[in-house]
């Protein structure tokens, strides 16, 4: 855990979160600033702090995170689809230097993303 990491804290329950999903290896709650009609993150409890980030023995964390977000996708009737992003470095867009998914869906999405 990364005393200075916004996920961290969320996890930590010192900033609080609308929490809509929460296993004992990482939770789902809504983005704050939610680029459609459902958009999620799902984060690991576990500091990693991206997917370039990732060792060999994070496999099953990084596989039960996509588990988790088909899970939470289905629990929110997703049913026309949706997409998960993973963003990764600055060049990648990521802004939260904490490994976590971006759960999208309730609209058509575009390609390419941008």
């Amino acid at each position: 855990m990364s005393h200075d990491c916004l996920f961290c804290k969320i996890i930590a329950g010192t900033i609080p979160a609308n929490r809509v999903y929460e296993d004992e290896y990482c939770i789902g709650f809504p983005d704050i600033n939610p680029q459609a009609p459902t958009h999620l993150l799902i984060i690991p409890k576990q500091h990693i702090a991206s997917l370039a980030k990732a060792d060999p023995e994070h496999k099953p964390l990084v596989g039960h995170l996509m588990s988790v977000a088909t899970q939470i996708a289905r629990s929110h009737k997703l049913d026309n689809g949706y997409r998960v992003v993973v963003n990764t470095g600055d060049h990648g867009g990521q802004t939260v230097h904490h490994l976590h998914l971006h759960l999208l869906g309730g609209r058509p999405m575009a390609w390419p993303p941008g």
